[in-house]
């Protein structure tokens, strides 16, 4: 879930806490001893609710919100009586329905039981140190740690790499690095958020602040609109101004990769995500990502320089305290690893060839999405965001399961759906869902580039 930026649209920031005050307001210096730690009323719960009424209404109605699946076939879905193609799945490599990884948790179940019973800091199985080195080389790394979620390496380890420093926050960084810079706000990091993908105001930040240290955290392929940034102009950043960029690749790792001759698709190979892909170094950068979107496992990491990994793992509360993660997690990471080393590249591949023929199809509507990477997130927003409610059911009805894309999990310009492409997604799926895009078109209309841009003056204008 991605933070609205004013600047794309939203007329208001979908965030439940105040973005910092502007400096005029902002009193004591973050570092301040008299700095408060809170704001000065809870009224922001209020206002919070009241922006997310109309999901909450939304989800007590909508059968593609809040849904009890009942059963699944390959990528097929039974939710009551109905089944439906599901295209809401982040599995991207089609490993969740993988039968060498699926085969190989018994065994290691047998072995290890159906859960570690320490704490990481009290103790580790040997699988962990297997897969944080097999990380480590796929990445191209000096080490990496592994953490039960992203969630978790957000919310404790932004405070500890910011400080009493400052925090570049991107403006449609996902909601779990908010999360994770306001609990840093709280120990004493100022925040600035500058605009999506907008190196030029970041730089204009970076050079006005007198703050150390610096953390510039953005999304690496973005989980609503599937673009990237600009990973090399971000680097270059934040080397030219002593900074450290912290990277959340969630829906990138497993799909994107280095390029090279050998290449199947220009997606590039290997799956070592947005780092490798742009052809970056790790020089002031660190790559969070988890394996549970192209992996299909419970699991995530942060990889980093070893002398960090040794801090963090003193400082860093999941590795002190969280339970650890299920030993099938770490099973079908291990064995994924190794099946993606075989044959990733080939249902890469496959995924690729399935979301071009979905943007084709699109294209060939000339249907607006923000999607511009080709990568399998394809964002579809509607040109009336009040037809979401009938939109979504009738793609229901005609038996397609989509992830809804409601105000204010998206500004109210992009309000619509989000299609995500899976390798075990089959042809006659991609077959039904261009049809079903189509007839959608027709009766609700999907946005086009002679809709959008009236659409986003208005909001803009906040009218």
């Amino acid at each position: 879930m991605p933070t609205p930026d004013p600047a794309e649209g939203a007329a208001e920031s979908a965030v439940p806490v105040d973005a910092p005050p502007p400096p005029e307001t902002a009193g004591a210096s973050p570092s301040a001893p008299d700095r408060p730690r809170r704001r000065r009323t809870d009224a922001w719960l209020s206002r919070w609710m009241a922006q997310v009424a109309e999901l909450g209404r939304l989800r007590a109605s909508h059968p593609m919100l809040d849904a009890e699946i009942d059963e699944q076939v390959g990528r097929r879905i039974r939710i009551g009586d109905r089944w439906l193609a599901d295209f809401a799945s982040s599995n991207y490599l089609g490993f969740d329905l993988d039968r060498e990884i699926a085969a190989s948790v018994p065994e290691y179940v047998a072995t290890w039981g159906t859960q570690p019973g320490w704490a990481r800091m009290l103790g580790s199985p040997v699988l962990y140190r297997r897969i944080e080195e097999a990380v480590a080389e796929l990445v191209g790394t000096e080490d990496a740690l592994v953490l039960p979620t992203t969630t978790l390496i957000h919310l404790s380890v932004i405070p500890l790499l910011a400080g009493d420093g400052a925090i570049f926050l991107d403006g449609r960084a996902h909601k779990t690095l908010y999360d994770g810079a306001m609990i840093a706000r709280g120990h004493g990091a100022s925040i600035q958020r500058f605009r999506h993908n907008d190196h030029e105001h970041l730089e204009d930040l970076l050079r006005a602040s007198t703050v150390r240290p610096r953390l510039i955290a953005i999304d690496g392929v973005n989980s609503m609109t599937g673009n990237a940034p600009d990973v090399r102009e971000l680097a270059r950043l934040a080397r030219e101004h002593e900074a450290l960029l912290y990277l959340d690749d969630a829906h990138g790792f497993g799909v994107i990769g280095e390029r090279g001759t050998d290449e199947l698709c220009e997606w590039g190979k290997r799956g070592n995500g947005v780092v490798r892909h742009q052809g970056e170094t790790y020089d002031s950068v660190v790559l969070v990502a988890g394996f549970s979107h192209a992996f299909s496992s419970m699991l995530s990491f942060i990889a980093l320089p070893s002398g960090l990994k040794d801090a963090l793992k003193v400082a860093a509360p999941p590795y002190l305290y969280s339970g650890p993660s299920p030993v099938a997690s770490l099973a079908t990471a291990l064995v994924g690893l190794t099946v993606n080393d075989k044959r990733g590249d080939l249902n890469r591949y496959e995924a690729y060839r399935k979301t071009q023929r979905i943007l084709d199809r699109l294209r060939e509507l000339g249907v607006s999405t923000p999607n511009r990477s080709g990568f399998p997130l394809v964002q579809i927003p509607l040109a009336r965001p009040e037809d979401l409610d009938p939109a979504g059911r009738y793609l229901f009805e005609r038996g397609v399961y989509v992830t809804m894309a409601a105000y204010p999990l998206v500004p109210k310009d992009e309000v619509g759906f989000r299609i995500q492409v899976t390798a075990a997604n089959g042809d006659d799926e991609v077959d039904l869902l261009c049809d079903v895009l189509g007839e959608l078109d027709e009766r609700f209309q999907l946005q086009h580039d002679r809709t959008r841009r009236p659409l986003l003056e208005e909001h803009r204008a906040g009218t």
